[in-house]
């Protein structure tokens, strides 16, 4: 395998290890959940858990026996490849801890947003798979069409190294075949899903009210917390602010907005997904095919020409 398609390999290997590694962070804060409501202690929760072999929670025990404030403890999980949700979960554990509120509870309602916007994740890269993998596989077609020129018995490689029209088509078919590559590549990553967590503001900051602080402390304990400012600010602050008017409580609105963000990240994402499909027709229709023309019929084309002896004109 070549270098390009090794780093290809690499490439898709590593998101795949990242969503499991996110998916079995989801698990574990689960667990943690469990044994918290069960009466241990936090300190002894992660104990426990670093007892079942948990790397990541030994890690985190580890740091909290040596007197590492717990959530700098979970914080510092989130460095390593895949560790992006631990930060969610120590803003929610500082947080919690701050205003009082039920750490299991608020554990649990973390569990749950990690595994949703996980699936959520999953659903979107599961429709760019298709869209993608065949935009890859038609960036191949011009070099497919030099082989199989080659295969055909016409001296493709002697017309495009050796006849000037030849040389001209190589470089015009290479140029072309790079545009397309980068040119799909950067529609690609375009279309993946953003990073974060969708909601994750307007869930902090109900953990924040239903441990009884007020809306100016939960907005500002939200913004400190650590992994810094989250989006969402705007939308968690009309939501407050209909709470404030309608004189219903807060909590259940802001995990219903949390709830519908998560679901509408997922539905932009497909849309995302979608117009994938069609935006990959232009690189397809003004690079590749015109590539293809370069180096795989252009080349034969010039090869049956020059291999046929023109008619002498009479006279």
């Amino acid at each position: 395998m070549n270098r390009r398609g090794s780093s290809s390999v690499r490439r898709i290997s590593s998101r795949r290890s990242a969503g499991d590694e996110a998916a079995a962070i989801a698990g574990r804060v689960l667990k943690l959940a469990v044994l918290l409501q069960a009466g241990a202690s936090p300190d002894a929760a992660w104990r426990h858990l670093a007892g079942t072999g948990d790397a990541d929670a030994e890690r985190i025990a580890r740091r909290a026996a040596a007197g590492t404030p717990l959530p700098d403890s979970i914080e510092a999980e989130a460095a390593r490849p895949g560790g992006d949700p631990w930060r969610d979960v120590a803003a929610a554990w500082d947080i919690a801890a701050t205003v009082g509120a039920p750490l299991a509870d608020c554990l649990r309602s973390i569990a749950a947003a990690l595994r949703d916007a996980r699936e959520a994740q999953d659903d979107v890269r599961i429709a760019l798979a298709e869209p993608a993998g065949t935009a890859r596989l038609m960036t191949w077609l011009p070099l497919a069409g030099l082989l199989l020129g080659a295969a055909l018995g016409f001296d493709v490689l002697g017309v495009l190294f050796t006849h000037p029209v030849g040389i001209a088509c190589l470089l015009v078919g290479a140029g072309l075949l790079l545009l397309a590559r980068g040119w799909t590549r950067r529609l690609v990553r375009t279309a993946q899903p953003p990073p974060g967590t969708p909601g994750m503001h307007a869930e902090l900051t109900a953990i924040a009210l239903s441990g009884g602080a007020s809306i100016e402390r939960a907005q500002r304990l939200v913004a400190e917390a650590p992994g810094g400012p989250r989006p969402g600010a705007e939308e968690t602050a009309a939501v407050l602010a209909l709470s404030r008017d309608a004189g219903v409580p807060g909590v259940e609105l802001l995990r219903a907005t949390a709830a519908h963000e998560r679901q509408s990240a997922r539905t932009e994402g497909r849309l995302r997904a979608a117009k994938l499909g069609a935006r990959l027709l232009l690189p397809l229709g003004v690079c590749t095919l015109p590539a293809f023309l370069c180096l795989g019929v252009a080349p034969m084309l010039l090869g049956v020409l020059s291999a046929t002896p023109l008619p002498e004109l009479p006279g």
